[in-house]
C-alpha cells in the first residue's frame, strides 16, 4: 500500500513538474522568436527552424480537419499570431545570411526552392511566387478575414437568443442546472473564439504583405551588396539573389498558405459531430445521381473536337461507376436499417407501457395556440423569464420551493384561453385578448375609457381590453394597465399563495431540511430522531395553508425539536411554531407598533370549544350544529365587515384553544383570514380593538 501510494505521489508530481516545464518551454520559445530578429543564425539551425515552420503548418491544418468544432481549437489564434512572428523571425534571419554571404550561402531548404522547385530559373520563380502570393492574399486571406469578421458578428448577434433559449429549457425542467451552465460556457466559448479570430485574421493579412516587402527588399539589397561590395556582374548578381530570395519566399509561403488555408477551414466549419473528412464523405456521396449526371456531362464532351478523350473518358467512366458503388452501397444500408428495425420491432414487442401517461406535473400551465407568442422568446414571449421570477420570489416571500412550472400548449382550449393546473386538477382560468391591453378601474378613475368590458381572472375586478396606442390616456384617467404575460403571471403568483399547501410535497421538505443541514446539522439530526419528514410536511403545510412564510426554517425545526417527543398533534405543534415566528407574522399587520384586531365574545368562544372534538387522524375538528354554526358565522363576518368598513385590515383575535379552528370556521367565508392567538402578541405591541363579535348583535 505504501508503495503504491509513494508511486502516485511521484507520478503526480511528475505530471506537474512537466506542465511546470512545459509552460517555461513555451516562454523561453517566445522570447527565442524574437532574439531570432536580431541575433543571426548559422545555416544548419535556419534550416532545422524552417523544417519545424513547414511542420507546424501541415500540423495546424491537420489539427483543423480533425477538429469537430472550431471553438475546440480555441488556441488557434495566439497559434496564429506566434507562428507568424516565427515565420518573419526567420525571413529576416534568411534575409541576414543571403545578403552576407551571396553565393557562398548554403541554405539547404532554400537553395531546394531555389533550384529544384522552380528549376533553377529565377524568372520562372518569380512568376511562381507572384501567382502563389496572389492565390493566397486576393482569395483566401480576404475570404477568410471577411468570413472572421461574419462569424464574430453573428455569433455575437445571437448570444442573446440562445441564453434565452438556456433559460427556457432550465424552467421547464428540459435540462439540468449542471447541464445549463456547460451549454452557458460553449457560447461564451465561441463568442470569444470568432471575436479573436475576427482579429488574428488580420495578422495573416500582414504576414503576407510583409513577405512579398521582404523579397523585394533581398533582391533590391542582393544586387546592392553583390554589384557594389563584392563586384559581382549583373548576371551573376541577378541570379544569386534572385533565386535566393524567391527560395526564401516560397520557403516562407508555403508555411504562411497551409496556416492561412486552415484559418480559411476553421471560420467557415459549420458545428458539428464530425471532422472534415468525415463531413466531405458523407456529404459529398450522398447524391449518386450527381455523380451520374456529371459523368454523363464528361462523357458527351469526348465528341467536342480538340478535347483529350482518354482522359475525359477516365474520368467519367470513374464518376459513373462510384455513382453505381454508392447506389448499391445506399440500397444495402436501407434493406439492412428495414431488416433491423423489423427485428427490433419483433424483439421488442410488448404491451406498451402506461406509466408515463398517469404521471401528473406539481404545477403546470395550459395555453391555447394563440398564447403561443407569449412563451416563445423568439417572437418576443415574456412568460418563461416571468415564471423565472415568480419562483424565485416564492422562496423568498413564503420559504416554498416550487417545482418547475410546466408550459404546454392545448388544442381542446380556446385559442386565447389558458388554464393553471396543480396534479393535473384546473384551479384558475383566463380567457386573453392577445395584443391588447387590460385596463383595471383602481377606484380614481376620472374618465372611463372605451373598450371590450370584461371580468379579470385573478381577483374577478371589472376590466376593459384596450388598444396599446391607448396606454398612456388610460394611466392617465387612473386605469391601472396591465399586459398579457404580466395577467399570467400575476394569475400564478396568487394561485401559488393559495395553493401553496398542495404544492409542498415531501420531495421539496427534503430539500428543505437538507438545505438547514449544511450549516445547522445538529438542528436537523435532533428533529430526524424524533419526527419524520411526513410529519413535518403536515405542520409547514399548516403554515403555508394560513400564508405564514417557511423560509425561518431554522426556527421551525428548532420549536418541533423542543415539542415533537412530547406531542403528535400537529395542529398543536403547529401553534407552538406560530408562538415561536409570532414577530414574522404579526409584522404585515402592525402600524407603529400597534396591532387593531377584532375580538370575539366570550360567549362565542364558548360555544366554539365546546363543540371542539380530537379526532385520532383530522385531529382538532369543530362540530358545531347548524343553528349554533350560522349564528357564529353571522357575527364573525359582520365584525369582519365592520373592520373593513372603518378602514382597518381584519385581523381576528382570539384564545390559543381556538385559533386554528376559528380559521377554518373563516376559510370558507372569508378569502385569506387572518386569525391570530393572544400568545402570538408580544408585550411590546400595543392592541386596539377595532370591534368586537358579539352574540347578541348576531341574534
Amino acid at each position: 500500500m505504501a508503495e503504491t501510494t509513494t508511486g502516485k505521489f511521484f507520478e503526480n508530481s511528475g505530471s506537474r513538474l512537466w506542465m511546470q516545464k512545459n509552460d517555461l518551454l513555451i516562454g523561453i520559445g517566445v522570447i527565442a522568436i524574437v532574439v531570432m530578429l536580431v541575433i543571426p543564425l548559422p545555416t544548419f539551425l535556419l534550416d532545422f527552424l524552417m523544417a519545424v515552420s513547414i511542420m507546424i503548418g501541415l500540423l495546424i491544418l491537420m489539427i483543423v480537419m480533425f477538429v469537430h468544432r472550431s471553438f475546440d481549437f480555441s488556441v488557434f489564434p495566439s497559434l496564429l499570431l506566434v507562428s507568424t512572428v516565427f515565420r518573419l523571425a526567420l525571413n529576416v534571419s534568411s534575409t541576414r545570411l543571403i545578403l552576407l554571404q551571396g553565393a557562398s550561402f548554403d541554405g539547404k531548404i532554400i537553395r531546394a526552392f531555389g533550384n529544384f522547385v522552380v528549376g533553377g530559373n529565377y524568372v520562372v520563380g518569380a512568376i511562381i511566387f507572384i501567382i502563389l502570393v496572389a492565390v493566397q492574399f486576393i482569395v483566401i486571406t480576404k475570404g477568410a478575414t471577411r468570413t472572421a469578421e461574419v462569424a464574430a458578428r453573428f455569433t455575437l448577434d445571437a448570444m442573446p437568443g440562445k441564453q434565452m433559449s438556456i433559460d427556457s429549457d432550465l424552467s421547464n425542467g428540459t435540462i439540468t442546472e449542471e447541464e445549463a451552465r456547460e451549454r452557458r460556457m460553449e457560447i461564451r466559448k465561441e463568442a470569444d473564439f470568432y471575436g479573436a479570430m475576427d482579429g488574428a485574421s488580420k495578422f495573416v493579412q500582414g504576414d503576407v504583405k510583409v513577405g512579398i516587402i521582404i523579397t523585394i527588399i533581398n533582391v533590391i539589397g542582393g544586387f546592392i551588396v553583390g554589384m557594389v561590395m563584392r563586384g559581382e556582374s549583373f548576371d551573376v548578381a541577378l541570379r544569386t539573389y534572385t533565386l535566393l530570395s524567391i527560395g526564401d519566399g516560397l520557403v516562407s509561403q508555403i508555411p504562411s498558405l497551409l496556416i492561412t488555408t486552415a484559418t480559411g477551414i476553421i471560420v467557415t466549419r459549420a458545428v458539428s459531430n464530425e471532422n472534415l473528412g468525415d463531413q466531405l464523405s458523407d456529404q459529398m456521396s450522398s447524391q449518386p445521381r450527381a455523380l451520374f449526371i456529371t459523368g454523363g456531362a464528361l462523357a458527351a464532351a469526348i465528341v467536342i473536337p480538340g478535347f483529350p478523350k482518354i482522359s475525359l473518358l477516365l474520368v467519367s467512366s470513374g464518376l459513373i461507376a462510384l455513382g453505381f458503388v454508392l447506389s448499391k452501397t445506399q440500397a444495402e444500408e436501407r434493406e439492412l436499417a428495414e431488416r433491423e428495425e423489423k427485428e427490433t420491432a419483433m424483439r421488442d414487442h410488448r404491451p406498451e407501457s402506461v406509466l408515463p401517461l398517469i404521471q401528473v406535473d406539481p404545477l403546470e400551465v395550459e395555453i391555447g395556440y394563440n398564447l403561443i407568442p407569449l412563451v416563445d422568446p423568439e417572437q418576443g414571449g415574456t412568460l418563461l423569464e416571468r415564471i423565472t421570477n415568480i419562483r424565485r420570489r416564492s422562496a423568498l416571500d413564503m420559504g416554498l420551493i416550487v417545482p418547475p412550472i410546466r408550459i404546454r400548449d392545448n388544442m381542446e382550449l380556446d385559442p386565447e384561453v389558458y388554464t393553471i393546473l396543480i396534479k393535473g386538477a384546473e384551479v384558475g382560468r383566463g380567457d386573453l385578448k392577445v395584443g391588447n391591453l387590460m385596463a383595471m378601474d383602481s377606484g380614481e378613475v376620472k374618465e372611463k375609457i372605451e373598450g371590450d368590458e370584461f371580468v379579470e381572472p385573478v381577483f374577478g375586478l371589472k376590466a376593459v381590453w384596450i388598444d396599446p396606442d391607448l396606454r398612456d390616456i388610460a394611466e392617465s384617467n387612473g386605469y391601472t394597465v396591465v399586459d398579457c404575460p404580466t395577467i399570467i403571471a400575476t394569475h400564478i403568483t396568487e394561485i401559488i399563495k393559495i395553493h401553496a399547501d398542495e404544492i409542498l410535497g415531501r420531495q421539496e421538505v427534503q430539500e428543505l431540511i437538507d438545505n438547514v443541514k449544511n450549516d445547522y446539522p445538529a438542528v436537523v439530526n435532533e428533529i430526524n430522531e424524533k419526527m419524520s419528514v411526513g410529519e413535518i410536511q403536515k405542520v409547514l403545510k399548516n403554515l403555508l395553508r394560513e400564508r405564514v412564510s417557511i423560509r425561518n426554517m431554522v426556527t421551525i425545526l428548532e420549536t418541533l425539536a423542543t415539542y415533537g417527543d412530547q406531542i403528535k398533534d400537529s395542529g398543536m405543534l403547529t401553534e407552538y411554531v406560530r408562538v415561536a415566528l409570532s414577530r414574522q407574522i404579526i409584522s404585515d399587520h402592525l402600524t407603529d407598533n400597534s396591532l387593531s384586531v377584532i375580538t370575539v365574545d366570550p360567549e362565542i368562544e364558548s360555544m366554539i370549544r365546546s363543540a371542539i372534538h380530537d379526532d385520532p387522524v383530522e385531529g382538532r375538528i369543530l362540530a358545531l350544529d347548524p343553528d349554533s354554526h350560522n349564528i357564529i358565522i353571522k357575527s364573525l363576518i359582520e365584525a369582519y365587515n365592520g373592520s373593513k368598513n372603518k378602514g382597518y385590515a381584519p385581523v381576528f383575535l382570539v384564545s390559543p384553544h381556538i385559533r386554528s379552528v376559528t380559521f377554518a370556521l373563516l376559510e370558507r367565508e372569508i378569502p385569506a383570514p387572518v386569525v391570530l392567538s393572544y400568545n402570538e402578541i408580544p408585550n411590546t405591541v400595543r392592541v386596539n380593538v377595532v370591534v368586537s363579535a358579539l352574540l347578541s348583535t348576531a341574534a
